[in-house]
């Protein structure tokens, strides 16, 4: 869930009174929010003093809120006082609306520009005031959006601009780096797009993004009538339209691969800070001019009907309430609603609200409204007699007698770096079956592991201070992709265990593997050569994470089943483990 980081002071200011912390915490949870964390930083404000001024720091109390991952429209102050106002009913929901001028803003998109980002829609906020904290928090709405909706830059970002300072048509087009030159954001010189990449390769922010289009042949540039650069989306503004605090007049152009969820962003932006102009809630049109030369203007704030039926809505949260009712929780989440004739409810979704594309949403909103605490329970009319399932009791099972036999169960993260399962393994394939992590938010979490084995060698090497030996063993999921299922990946029910010690110990994972073998009731083969489709046994493996002839395969009625064998010295070293290994890794799922 991201969290939005916001002043107190400036909260309750929006809000209309002060709250304690513990009447803030139960209006966020009422709403379906949760106060984080409380934090405070220091800030430093100047003063005059005498003939000149003196800077004096200032703590500033922060409310970090976690808000739902869907919920666009609240990851600002604005946007987030705004429905906790509607909620509170102390605010009617407001209308927002766009205006045509006579002469709008042109962006007119050049066919090259689908060989990087080929969408973009445009937008412009007339007449805004910004207060420091407005422009603070204008700023800090596109990063939030680039980070969330916008899966840093890859599939949307924007640039704001300040329209005095430049003039349209605007073209959107693309070209080769080396024709492309300007002064970035906040930069003292101008640059071609080669020394500009190569500038922000050492910035810790910008360096995130560069990848996007680093390797195309050429780059997105946004120019004005006058060669003006404004952007070269997704990396960099152009410092000569920057907007400041005395900025009036705001062009929004936002560029994507997925013109849907460019909309939603010029939507949320547009909604959230078009409170600050002189005509409220109001947001110019800009038309844009595609390659093939249609039109289409935005951005277009539109409003949608949805119908539900009372009943199933009651039957689906649980709760007895009338239509009318229904209706008044509803337009207290932001959706205008009231009951039509034959009994059912219409709702009005504003252009705010992208999170609602199903009856489903509905419900939700009308259950939180109503507040989950106050939903009956009920036992269930049909009835069920509950068992565990068999991957979960086997495993528990198996469980206790690998405790029994001296191992200590470890529980480690179910995401992993690449580089754990590949290079860290001395398998240059490890991530061919991976399921990987679109937007993920550390170098640590990018994928879902496939292996258990690097979890439990990262846990030997932060506990090396612990006397040997160190017995360590996990049962657990590990993700594979997988086409024949209807979500393209599976889970498999693993075991692995690790013996750490002044000798690897490879007889001590081998009479774990007999052990085991044992109590599943499972007999060796009797003869690997004329009956080898029958019991289990072991034979020479050649997985590199293994010291070569000191590896074997496990196999059980006639397939590989799982390995194991002595950790390689190199895979040690790049876990910084200074102690021999031995380890098994096996499918238990073959044995239900």
């Amino acid at each position: 869930m991201p969290t939005v980081g916001i002043k107190r002071d400036l909260l309750f200011q929006a809000l209309g009174r002060e709250y304690t912390v513990e009447e803030f915490e139960e209006l966020c949870f009422d709403y379906g929010l949760e106060l984080d964390e409380v934090t405070s930083e220091k800030t430093m404000i100047s003063k005059e003093k005498g003939e000149g001024k003196a800077s004096e720091a200032s703590e500033e109390i922060i409310y970090k809120i976690d808000v739902p991952a869907n919920r666009y429209d609240l990851l600002c102050l604005e946007g987030l006082t705004r429905s906790l106002l509607v909620f509170q009913e102390k605010m009617k929901i407001p209308h927002f609306k766009t205006i045509l001028p006579t002469n709008p803003q042109k962006l007119i998109i050049d066919k090259p520009t689908a060989e990087v980002r080929q969408y973009a829609v445009a937008a412009v906020l007339r007449n805004i005031t910004f207060t420091q904290d407005s422009y603070n928090s204008f700023i800090d709405l596109q990063d939030k959006l680039h980070h969330n909706i916008c899966r840093r830059r890859t599939l949307v970002s924007m640039g704001t601009h300040d329209l005095d300072t430049i003039q349209g048509p605007f073209t959107y087009t693309a070209k080769p780096p080396s024709e492309i030159i300007f002064k970035p954001l906040n930069q003292t010189k101008e640059m071609t797009a080669v020394e500009l990449m190569q500038h922000y390769k050492t910035d810790s922010h910008l360096k995130n993004f560069l990848h996007i289009i680093e390797d195309k042949p050429v780059y997105p540039v946004i120019y004005d009538a006058n060669g003006i650069v404004l952007s070269m989306p997704p990396i960099i503004n152009g410092d000569h339209s920057k907007i400041t605090l005395n900025t009036k007049n705001v062009f929004i152009e936002i560029t994507a691969t997925d013109l849907h969820k460019a909309k939603v962003v010029l939507d949320i932006l547009t909604t959230a800070f078009s409170c600050y102009c002189a005509d409220k809630f109001s947001v110019e049109i800009c038309d844009v001019i595609s390659a093939d030369g249609t039109t289409n203007q935005t951005p277009e704030l539109a409003y949608r009907e949805e119908v539900i039926y009372p009943e199933y809505a009651c039957k689906t949260i649980g709760a007895r309430l009338k239509g009318d009712k229904m209706a008044k929780l509803l337009t207290k989440m932001f959706l205008k609603s009231e009951v039509l004739k034959d009994g059912r409810l219409r709702c009005i979704v504003p252009p705010c609200r992208a999170d609602v594309i199903h009856a489903c949403d509905i419900y939700e909103d009308i259950a939180i409204a109503y507040g989950y605490n106050n939903i009956e329970e009920r036992i269930p009319r049909t009835s069920t007699i509950a068992h565990q399932l068999p991957i979960n009791k086997l495993s528990d099972l198996i469980r206790m007698e690998i405790a029994f036999a001296g191992f200590s169960e470890a529980l480690t993260f179910s995401l992993c770096s690449r580089e754990d399962v590949a290079e860290k393994l001395n398998r240059p394939g490890g991530t061919k079956n991976a399921v990987h992590i679109s937007n993920p938010k550390t170098a640590e979490f990018q994928i879902a592991r496939t292996t258990l084995l690097p979890g439990l060698l990262k846990t030997i090497a932060n506990n090396k201070n612990m006397p040997l030996p160190l017995k360590l063993f996990e049962l657990s999921d590990v993700v594979l992709i997988d086409d024949q299922k209807d979500v393209g990946a599976r889970n498999e029910r693993r075991l692995c265990a690790v013996n750490c010690s002044k000798t690897p110990g490879f007889e001590v994972i081998h009479g774990l593997l007999d052990r085991l073998m044992t109590v599943l009731n499972k007999t060796p083969t009797v003869d690997k050569v004329k009956n080898p489709n029958e019991g289990y046994h072991i034979s020479k493996g050649q997985d590199p994470t293994f010291f070569p002839g000191r590896s074997a395969d496990i196999l059980f009625n006639g397939k590989v089943i799982g390995q194991m064998g002595v950790v390689h010295p190199e895979v040690l070293g790049k876990f910084e483990i200074t102690n021999p290994c031995a380890a098994l890794e096996i499918n238990l799922e073959v044995f239900l």
